[in-house]
């Protein structure tokens, strides 16, 4: 049975393309607390797009 870690925490990337699609991911809340960037593909608009973190 998995274990319940409050340092790590679950967020939600956001696309900065407007399309309103998102990913799910994971990152340590204690060694970075500022906002999380990536680029990463979207979809819906076929192209590697920016996603910031969403709270």
């Amino acid at each position: 049975m998995a274990r319940k870690n409050d340092v790590r925490g679950v967020v939600k990337m956001r696309s900065t393309a407007g399309t309103g699609y998102t990913y799910m991911t994971t990152k340590n809340r204690r060694n970075t607390p500022d906002r999380l960037v990536a680029r990463k593909f979207d979809p819906r608009v076929r192209e590697v797009v920016e996603f910031r973190e969403e709270r």
